[in-house]
C-alpha cells in the first residue's frame, strides 16, 4: 500500500499529464486499500479473504464538455494511454453547461483537519478469527439459540487522495474493523433470525466480542413465536438500528440533482418547517474517529459540521458544484468521488439529536402500536412521499413492549411522518448514520 505522500503524488501526476496533454482543467482521485476478512459458523472457520486494490480515476475538461475514465493499471505507460484516451472521449462528448472543477476561491487551503481516522495497526488472521469464535460463541450460548449463520470479523485501510488542476491537492488514510453475528432460534418453518454488529475506526474501540455475540443472540430469541397484527392506524417506534433509514430518504429529497431534476418530495420545502419543532439533525464531517469523517469534500472543498435540519426547519440543500450552478447557488461541501464517472452528493457522521424524553416515556405513550426492529423491501416514492414498508417487531400495549409480530406492513407519507416524528434521548453513535428511537404517529398498519 502506498503511503498517504505517494498517493498523493499518483494523483498530481497524472493531473499534469492530463494538461500537458491539451486538457483544459482535470482532476484525479487515488484510492488504495486492503482488507482482511475472516468468517466462522459453528465453530469452525468458514472464510478467510484478503483483497488489495489500488484504483486511479482521472475526470477531464475540453471546454464544456467532459470524460472520466479509470484504471487499475498503474504503470506510466499505462497513465498516457489513461490521458489520451480520457482526452479523446471529451472532445466526443456532449456539452455541459453545469460541468466544471469546484470554485477555485472555495477549494481548501492549509493543513486539512488531523480526525484521528487511522489507527495504523496491522491485524492477523488469527485474532479475527479468535474474536469471530468469540462473538459466536456467546450468541450461541443464549438459551434458545439454535443454529448460527456465523460470525465474521474484518480489518481494513485504506488511503484517499484528490488532486484538481486549479489548486487543490489533498490526500488521507482512515482504519476500519468490524465485528458481527448473526443466529437463529426455534426450529422448522418457525425460525426466527436477528444480528448484531460493531464497527470502529480503530480497534481498541470496538465493542467486546462476547458482548456483540449475547446481544445477536438475546434479539433473535425475542423474537421466537411472532403473532400477527390487527391492522389500523397506531403510532409506530423506531429502533435506532431501522429509524435511521427514515434520514436516508431526507437526504435522498435534498440532494442537488434530485432537486435540480425536481424528482423531490420536498422540492419547495427550503426554509420551511419539514419536521417537529423538536427535530434538529446535523451533519458533523470533523468528528474524531468517525466512520463517515473525512478532512475534505470530493470536489477539494473544506466540510464542516451543518444543521441540517434547525428545530424543525429545513436549512440546506446538499450541492456539489454542477447541481449547484444549475441551481443558481453555492456548493455546500458534500460533495463525493468514487475512481469512475463525475461527483454526486453524500453526507457525513449524520445523525438525529436527541430529544427530551427517554424511550420508556416514548413508548410509555403509546396505548396500543409497534415498536419496529426490521424493515424489509424498498416501497419508498422519492418524488411523491409515498412510505410503504414490510416490518417485523414487538406489539406495544398499554405503554409497554410485549409479544414479538411479524408479516406487517407499515405505511404513510414521509411529509406527515416527519412532522408527526418525536426523538428520545437514546443516541448513540454507532453508524455512519445515527438517531434515537423514534416514534411517529398515525401511521397504517396492514397485517400481511
Amino acid at each position: 500500500m502506498l503511503t498517504i505522500d505517494q498517493a498523493r503524488d499518483r494523483a498530481q501526476d497524472i493531473v499534469a499529464r492530463a494538461k500537458a496533454a491539451g486538457a483544459d482543467a482535470a482532476d484525479a482521485v487515488f484510492a488504495d486499500d486492503t482488507s482482511l476478512d475472516v468468517s466462522i459458523r459453528l465453530g469452525a472457520l468458514e472464510d478467510v479473504g484478503r483483497s488489495e486494490n489500488a484504483e486511479l480515476g482521472l475526470r477531464v475538461f475540453i471546454g464544456q464538455r467532459s470524460a472520466s475514465v479509470s484504471t487499475s493499471h498503474l504503470s506510466s505507460d499505462a497513465m498516457n494511454e489513461l490521458v489520451e484516451r480520457a482526452i479523446a472521449m471529451a472532445r466526443e462528448a456532449p456539452e455541459d453547461a453545469w460541468a466544471g472543477l469546484a470554485p477555485a476561491d472555495r477549494l481548501l487551503r492549509g493543513a486539512p483537519p488531523q480526525l484521528d481516522l487511522d489507527d495504523g495497526g496491522a491485524v492477523s488472521p488469527e485474532a479475527l478469527k479468535e474474536a469471530a469464535l468469540a462473538a459466536e460463541d456467546a450468541a450461541r450460548a443464549v438459551p434458545g439459540v439454535s443454529n448460527s449463520e456465523g460470525g465474521s470479523a474484518s480489518a481494513s485501510r485504506s488511503v484517499w487522495a484528490l488532486a484538481t488542476s486549479h489548486g487543490f491537492c489533498g490526500a488521507y488514510a482512515a482504519t476500519g474493523y468490524s465485528l458481527s453475528a448473526s443466529v437463529l432460534a426455534g426450529s422448522g418453518g418457525a425460525m426466527v433470525r436477528d444480528y448484531a454488529h460493531h464497527s470502529a475506526r480503530h480497534r481498541h474501540r470496538l465493542e467486546d466480542a462476547a458482548t456483540i455475540g449475547t446481544r445477536a443472540g438475546d434479539r433473535a430469541v425475542a423474537r421466537l413465536n411472532p403473532g400477527r397484527l390487527t391492522s389500523g392506524a397506531m403510532p409506530i417506534v423506531f429502533d435506532p438500528r431501522v429509524g435511521s433509514s427514515l434520514l436516508g430518504h431526507l437526504i435522498g429529497a435534498i440532494s442537488g440533482q434530485a432537486i435540480s431534476r425536481k424528482t423531490s418530495f420536498l422540492l419547495e420545502a427550503l426554509g420551511t418547517q419539514v419536521f417537529a419543532s423538536g427535530v434538529t439533525i446535523c451533519d458533523d464531517p470533523h468528528r474524531p474517529q468517525g466512520l463517515r469523517s473525512r478532512p475534505f469534500d470530493g470536489e477539494g472543498l473544506p466540510v464542516s459540521p451543518v444543521e441540517i435540519v434547525s428545530h424543525g426547519m429545513l436549512e440546506n440543500w446538499l450541492l456539489d458544484s454542477a447541481s449547484a450552478r444549475q441551481l443558481g447557488l453555492e456548493p455546500t461541501g458534500h460533495a463525493t468521488r468514487g475512481a469512475g464517472g463525475s461527483p454526486g452528493v453524500s453526507t457525513s457522521n449524520l445523525h438525529m439529536m436527541p430529544g427530551m424524553e427517554p424511550p420508556e416515556t416514548l413508548i410509555g405513550e403509546v396505548e396500543r402500536g409497534v415498536f419496529v426492529t426490521e424493515l424489509i423491501g424498498m416501497g419508498v416514492n422519492g418524488v411523491t412521499g409515498d412510505y410503504s414498508r414490510g416490518a417485523a417487531g414487538f406489539l406495544i400495549e398499554k405503554g409497554k413492549i410485549t409479544t414479538p409480530v411479524a408479516e406487517f406492513t407499515i405505511a404513510g407519507n414521509l411529509k406527515d411522518m416527519f412532522l408527526n416524528l418525536t426523538p428520545a434521548n437514546d443516541l448513540e453513535f454507532r453508524y455512519g448514520t445515527n438517531v434515537p428511537t423514534l416514534r411517529v404517529e398515525g401511521m397504517t398498519v396492514a397485517s400481511g
